[in-house]
């Protein structure tokens, strides 16, 4: 049995796998947990994370409002499936020592959330002259610091690891372009200090041929990965261009402990992909894309929170063993 290196949380969203089940992972039977109108101007809420806060959780949400601008927001929640979002978009104030100009807002979205040491650092997709990674960081979810950006543009889904790795911090993000990329791997960083960011590593990118056609097109990180005695387990996105456009399904794959960019099992074959009618209908139609996890390290379970259609928040199970189990027998 593989075995989660972390805190016990055992109060975090559960059901049991369904009889019959075949894949490792399955859905809230109650999904949708979060609306398009979550809140009064909302179009839509998705692609967001949550962590454990106090006596109950609290996230980082994805609100792209009536006008269809992108902006992120702060939520809180006793139980991880209802929540309680903020009318009012996160406001960053600078640092201290950095430049004011870093928080000026041109769009925010698809933010991850990760406790580091003593705070929780918030990353996202930044607008500044395209997208990049930015970074902030909170104690209390009610004020956000901000500091420089991590890289130059173009760049989406930079994902913190939940500790310094050989001293430094460490992020994977996907280098990009200025539109919906037509490509994608997924890159290692390391920084001394949350600043400046180098030592890039290729870790793995899209598919070729068919065997694995379900990633062909592009692949980006998802959650925060998971420290477990087998290595780094990392739940990621992929996607395939079909005649009606991209499908994102969801995989796994194990990078090595101290040397994050190498790949030691990776999955052939998806854990989880648009299949339900509030994943193949929204605003993007069939996009399953996750953002965070919740971990138990006692039994092993996992909460897996999905963006469904770029429109709503879904909510999924599994264990480290089923994800683990199989990544190993399905590994490319």
């Amino acid at each position: 049995m593989a075995k989660i290196i972390g805190k016990n949380l055992p109060n975090i969203p559960w059901q049991e796998k369904p009889a019959g089940h075949r894949m490792p992972v399955w859905k809230y039977d109650q999904n949708p947990i979060i609306p398009r109108d979550a809140i009064p101007t909302s179009n839509s809420v998705f692609n967001s994370a949550v962590v454990p806060f106090g006596d109950g959780f609290a996230g980082v949400f994805r609100c792209d409002s009536l006008g269809v601008s992108m902006d992120i927001y702060a939520g809180f929640s006793k139980d991880a499936i209802h929540w309680e979002i903020n009318h009012e978009p996160i406001k960053f104030i600078a640092a201290d020592g950095f430049d004011p100009a870093i928080t000026e807002r041109e769009y925010r979205y698809d933010p991850r959330v990760v406790w580091i040491e003593d705070r929780y650092y918030v990353t996202w997709c930044n607008g500044y002259h395209g997208p990049t990674i930015g970074i902030g960081y909170t104690f209390d979810f009610k004020t956000f610091y901000q500091v420089e950006n991590a890289f130059l543009p173009y760049n989406r889904n930079g994902v913190l690891f939940p500790r310094k790795i050989n001293g430094k911090y460490a992020m994977l993000s996907r280098p990009s372009d200025t539109g919906h990329t037509p490509f994608g791997d997924i890159f290692y960083s390391q920084s001394p200090d949350m600043t400046f960011w180098g030592q890039h590593r290729f870790v793995f990118g899209k598919t070729n041929g068919d065997a694995s056609a379900w990633q062909a097109t592009k692949t980006g990180p998802g959650p925060c990965p998971i420290e477990t005695d087998e290595g780094w387990l990392l739940i990621y996105h992929g996607v395939l261009a079909t005649c009606n456009g991209f499908v994102y399904r969801i995989g796994c794959a194990i990078l090595d402990i101290d040397e994050p960019w190498k790949v030691k099992y990776r999955s052939k074959f998806y854990v989880l992909g648009p299949t339900e009618s509030y994943e193949m209908n929204g605003d993007v139609p069939n996009v399953t894309f996750p953002c965070a996890t919740l971990v138990d390290a006692e039994t092993g379970r996992i909460a897996i929170y999905y963006g469904c259609a770029d429109t709503v928040v879904g909510l999924a199970f599994t264990t480290v063993d089923e994800l683990v189990d199989w990544t190993k027998k399905h590994t490319m």
